[in-house]
């Protein structure tokens, strides 16, 4: 779909442009600068090297990444949990739901993050898609098995989620952003619960009588 390809573009061009730059080194340390989410910025009396750096860093942060690993990493994510809920949502919808993610993300690592240090990557947005999911999954589940059975099943990929988490912590020896998928998690969860009370609140078209 136009909506992943255009959101893999915007990506995928700054570490493009990085390496195809003569001096990566110089290039990545001004895209941090001034696009990476820096929590000194909200309130620990850090200068910002443009007017509103302290809110556009709510979005900017998640189209820069560390490496072409953790962007390849992300983009394959991007394509298989994207999919199926641009699918049933629609463009417009998953434009705002990545977006809200994406800010749930910032949210997150601006209330829970212990060091001051910046931060890069579409996994809050990605994360935010995971929450949509698992809340749309545990909201069927809820509307056609016990109560109880849904929860179950609702419980299983959030701790699979919540491994994960812990397994890459360890791997990454603690430079891994968890406050910012705990944010875009429970964002996209917020999210899809709101657009599912609305498609079910909202009212049915009546045909026309052709009589």
């Amino acid at each position: 779909s136009g909506v992943l390809w255009l959101i893999a573009a915007l990506c995928i061009l700054p570490e493009l442009a990085l390496h195809l730059s003569g001096n990566p080194g110089f290039l990545r340390g001004k895209l941090l600068q001034n696009f990476a989410f820096w929590p000194g910025l909200l309130g620990g009396g850090w200068a910002p090297n443009y007017p509103l750096q302290q809110g556009a860093m709510f979005v900017t942060y998640g189209f820069l990444h560390a490496g072409l690993w953790h962007l390849g990493f992300n983009m394959v994510t991007l394509v298989s949990l994207g999919r199926p809920l641009l699918d049933d949502l629609g463009a417009r919808r998953f434009t705002l739901l990545y977006a809200l993610g994406l800010i749930g993300g910032g949210v997150g690592y601006a209330i829970f993050a212990s060091k001051p240090l910046p931060m890069v990557g579409a996994s809050g947005a990605l994360f935010g898609l995971a929450g949509a999911l698992v809340w749309q999954h545990f909201a069927e589940d809820w509307r056609e098995r016990p109560h109880a059975e849904a929860l179950r099943a609702a419980i299983r990929p959030v701790a699979l989620l919540i491994g994960l988490n812990v397994v890459m912590f360890e791997v990454m020896q603690g430079q891994l952003a968890w406050e910012t998928h705990l944010g875009g998690f429970l964002a996209g969860a917020a999210a899809m619960a709101v657009m599912l009370r609305g498609a079910r609140t909202r009212p049915q078209e009546t045909p026309a009588d052709s009589d």
